[in-house]
């Protein structure tokens, strides 16, 4: 950007690289022409340095806006009807419940912690995040 001088084009592949709203893209797009500066989108076909250029990357970035804010709705309803259905979205737990009653007795035991992790397939870490060095005897807080 900071190279761009009176006269130049600024060129890029898709108009909703640039921005995530219209806001954001007039205002970038005004920017340019403040400076002299034209703007193409490759895939969007828009030339801003003619007038229905300027006219057609207004009514492509309300449509990018709004196709953004579709897809949010969408995903979030989807969301939502996982969670209705009982699906929880992310990562399967590496240790299950069987794994801590495990890891607990090995602790109990004496087995080093390190040891028992590597036997369990886990890191140190997530060992002691799902049976706190304290809490060995105790039980699962999550």
């Amino acid at each position: 950007m900071d190279t761009l001088r009176d006269g130049d084009t600024l060129v890029v592949w898709k108009l909703d690289r640039l921005g995530r709203s219209v806001k954001d893209l007039l205002d970038f797009a005004g920017g340019l022409n403040n400076h002299g500066v034209g703007f193409v989108s490759l895939t969007d076909a828009i030339d801003t340095t003619a007038a229905s250029g300027r006219f057609f990357f207004n009514v492509m970035a309300s449509l990018a806006q709004m196709e953004r804010e579709l897809m949010v709705e969408r995903t979030q309803a989807g969301l939502l009807a996982a969670r209705e259905q009982g699906r929880v979205g992310g990562r399967k737990r590496i240790m299950t419940e069987a794994k801590i009653r495990s890891a607990r007795k090995l602790l109990n035991q004496g087995t080093p912690p390190r040891e028992v992790a590597t036997s369990l397939g886990v890191s140190v870490p997530t060992l002691y995040r799902w049976v706190p060095a304290a809490g060995a005897t105790g039980s699962s807080t999550q």
